[in-house]
Parts: structure tokens; C-alpha cells; sequence
């Protein structure tokens, strides 16, 4: 008998090495008979081009979310209100369009593009603008659903929205005090601001809803975007105005524009405007992707 069998060693122990595979290992097995098996770079590219998981995305929003509650107070309000004036550009931009195209129905499609502008200042330039952070800082609290967590989400949520709204103020009364633009600009920033004062509570709530839905669906889709980041900014704020869904910066520089020239009261604003479409966006927010997409990443463990 020979000292070695096949499987046992001279020791007539088993052995437990698998043997070295033939290079043909290096490629792995195919979907089906039909189709060749892909070898290891082939892997590599297709786990490059495969859409990343809705954890990746969760964790991925909730690390940045972490990160903007660790913020000190005076860096969140610097943000928030080169925010706040940045969204003023969306009413500069609309009514600059508004003014130079002929008035036809078909003419609100291209003017309500302008509506983009002072979202992709605020996102690309990663300055804190209210309705991100109905998802953003809102992950951190239902992964950690403790007082310190939500007085934390509270601090950042007063010190963003207080800001935003300053800064918004400041951009209405500089363009209502000014010479800054022309009599046939000035009348396109009134009709275009009109609008967010001639719904009741209730309708002007279900328009926040779906405004605050889609800016929080914006924030869950950026991470996944890559080099369309620009493309997903533009086609959901569009649909926010197109719709005319209600947002409470990019509404409230509007109303603001209003009372600066005498049109609307601060009551008609504070009840009018501003209560409803807050409640809103914060129900769209974080109920209805927040809440939901959180949901879906923490029944992946049960």
C-alpha cells in the first residue's frame, strides 16, 4: 500500500487542504447554461455598474446627518442663511424669464425652470437649506431615538429655519427697496408670488406635503446620483413648482416680496403661508420619506 493515499496524508490523518484549483477558478460559475461565466474584472464592472443598496444610501445620509448635528450653533446659522438668500435667485430667475417671454399658456414651462436655480446654489454649495433636513438630521433620530439625539435635531431645526427665513427676508427687501430691476421684472415677481396666498389652510397644507415629499426624495435620491446630481435638482424642484407645491424658503422670499411692496400683511404670511406649508413639508419629509425609507432599511435585520 502506498504511504499516501488520496485524501489522507503519510499520518493517515485526513487532509483537510483543498487542493489548488486549475486557473479556471478565477472565472466564476454562469447564470445558466446559456451564458459564459464572467471572469474576476468582468465581476468588478458589474458590481461597479449594479445600483447601490437603499442602506447604502440610509447610511450614507444618516453619516452626513451625524455629522451636521455636531455643528456648533454659529456655523449651522452662517449656512443657513447664505441659504436663505441664496433661494432668492429662484424668484430672480423666474421672473427674469417671466419678463421675457411672451405671454402664452405654453410659457409657464419654461419660465418655472427658474425655480431650479436657487436649489442647486444651495445644494451644490452645501449650505443648510430647512426641508433637507426633515431627512437628513431626521435618520440620526430614529437610529438613535434618545432626548439627547432630539434635542439636538430640535437645535439644528430652529437655528436652519430661523436663518433660512432671515436670509430670505433680506434678499425680498433688498430687490422690493431697490432700482435693482426694472418695472416689467418687479410685476413678474408679483404675479409669480401671488399664488402662495390664494389657497385655504388646508390646501395650501396638502401642497406643502408634496413639496416637502419631493425635496426629502431629492435628498434619498442624491447619493445614488453620481454625475447626475445636477440633472435629479433641476427635474424635482421643477415638478415642486410646476405642481405648484408649496416650499417655506422658496414661498416665504415670495411673500416676503409681497409685504415689502405693500400687497400682503404679516398676518396673512404667519397664517396664510407660513403655518400650513411648515407642517407641510416637515409631514411630507419625514413621514412619508424618512420615516418610510428607514422602515425599509430596518426590516432588512428582522
Amino acid at each position: 500500500m502506498e504511504d499516501k493515499q488520496r485524501g489522507r496524508d503519510s499520518t493517515n490523518t485526513l487532509n483537510t487542504k483543498p487542493e489548488k484549483e486549475s486557473s479556471a477558478s478565477d472565472t466564476s460559475a454562469p447564470s445558466s447554461d446559456n451564458v459564459p461565466g464572467l471572469d474576476n474584472a468582468d465581476r468588478k464592472e458589474v458590481a461597479k455598474r449594479r445600483n447601490i443598496s437603499a442602506i447604502v444610501v440610509h447610511e450614507t445620509i444618516r453619516e452626513e446627518g451625524e455629522q451636521e448635528l455636531s455643528r456648533t450653533s454659529s456655523t449651522l446659522a452662517w449656512s443657513g442663511l447664505a441659504a436663505g438668500l441664496s433661494m432668492g435667485f429662484s424668484l430672480v430667475a423666474q421672473g427674469l424669464l417671466r419678463a421675457h417671454l411672451p405671454t402664452t399658456p405654453w410659457s409657464p414651462l419654461i419660465d418655472d425652470l427658474g425655480y431650479s436655480v436657487g436649489f442647486l446654489i444651495v445644494i451644490l454649495g452645501r449650505q443648510q437649506l430647512f426641508t433637507e433636513n426633515t431627512l437628513t438630521v431626521i435618520l440620526p433620530l430614529l437610529a438613535h431615538p434618545d432626548r439627547a439625539t432630539f434635542l439636538q435635531v430640535a437645535r439644528l431645526w430652529i437655528v436652519i429655519l430661523a436663518t433660512n427665513l432671515v436670509g430670505a427676508f433680506l434678499f425680498a427687501v433688498i430687490i422690493a427697496h431697490t432700482a435693482l430691476f426694472p418695472p416689467e421684472v418687479q410685476r413678474a415677481f408679483v404675479d409669480i408670488a401671488r399664488p402662495s396666498l390664494q389657497s385655504g389652510f388646508g390646501m395650501t397644507m396638502l401642497r406643502g406635503i408634496f413639496a416637502g415629499w419631493l425635496i426629502a426624495l431629492m435628498v434619498w435620491l442624491l447619493p445614488a446620483s453620481e454625475g447626475t446630481r445636477l440633472h435629479i435638482v433641476i427635474i424635482i424642484t421643477y415638478l415642486v413648482t410646476l405642481g405648484g407645491f408649496v416650499h417655506i424658503i422658496a414661498g416665504s422670499i415670495d411673500v416676503f416680496y409681497l409685504i415689502n411692496i405693500g400687497v400682503a400683511s404679516w398676518f396673512a404670511y404667519f397664517v396664510g403661508f407660513m403655518l400650513p406649508t411648515l407642517i407641510g413639508n416637515i409631514i411630507g419629509g419625514v413621514t412619508l420619506v424618512a420615516a418610510l425609507n428607514f422602515a425599509q432599511v430596518a426590516s432588512r435585520d428582522e
